[in-house]
């Protein structure tokens, strides 16, 4: 028995700590979940571009499009396992991490198969970042 409850007292339930920056941890959320979301129209926008430049025929070309769809497919419902191992703040800065790395590298591509594996990272990465930003900003507005 504590001094402080009696014998029927009910241990109260932990309290999570206050977030002191609700509107910064929103804006770079918010900012991460745009860039996940700008790639895909810029890559659809892109595609001519980098026909000519990669040197591609047309059915060649949608595998840049293909990689990254079907790379995100697979890894978004891996999302929650990941977060329990790794811790939510972890995953998400690795995701982050991870997806810009991957965006300079589709950058400096200089073939096809270049272009289809970075982008296959690419979607890995920001597989975890939509349904991450909407659990951390769940988390810090509850």
């Amino acid at each position: 028995m504590s001094a402080a409850g009696g014998a029927g007292a009910a241990a109260a339930p932990p309290r999570t700590p206050a977030v002191a920056n609700k509107g910064l941890i929103t804006l770079s959320i918010m900012l991460a979940t745009i860039m996940q979301v700008l790639d895909t129209t810029i890559a659809n926008v892109a595609l001519p571009s980098m026909q000519g430049s990669l040197g591609a025929a047309q059915d060649q070309i949608t595998w840049v499009l293909t990689s990254y769809i079907v790379a995100s497919a697979i890894m978004t419902p891996v999302t929650g396992w990941l977060s329990d191992r790794m811790g939510l703040r972890e995953l998400f800065i690795a995701s982050v991490a991870g997806f810009v790395v991957a965006s300079m590298l589709c950058g400096m591509a200089t073939s096809l198969t270049e272009m289809v594996v970075f982008r296959t990272l690419q979607g890995i990465a920001g597989a975890a970042l939509v349904p991450l930003s909407q659990t951390v900003l769940l988390n810090i507005n509850s």
